[in-house]
């Protein structure tokens, strides 16, 4: 992953968000402000996400499909089967 300080960075400030949505729970906010936070929360966690997507595909999924190895290249394409599957259940 090329973009390691920038995800680190991403998820400092999603888990920062995290932390503001406990207390406007423990401060009894309200709720739609609250369901509002999660939702960005969500969205950053899928940014995130499709970040590491991308560099995984253009790095490790790039080596496996050029590599003379069958079964790791069927491995790679089952992993990123799995992972849009489990989205998809989400």
């Amino acid at each position: 992953m090329h973009n390691h300080e920038d995800i680190a960075h991403r998820l400092k400030i999603t888990e920062g968000h995290l932390r503001g949505i406990q207390r406007m729970v423990a401060d009894d906010a309200y709720c739609v402000d609250i369901i509002r936070q999660i939702q960005a929360v969500q969205a950053s966690l899928n940014k995130i996400s499709s970040k590491i997507l991308e560099g995984h595909l253009n790095s490790c999924l790039i080596t496996a499909v050029r590599g003379d190895d069958p079964a790791e290249r069927e491995k790679v394409l089952l992993e990123i089967q799995q992972v849009f599957d489990t989205a998809a259940k989400i």
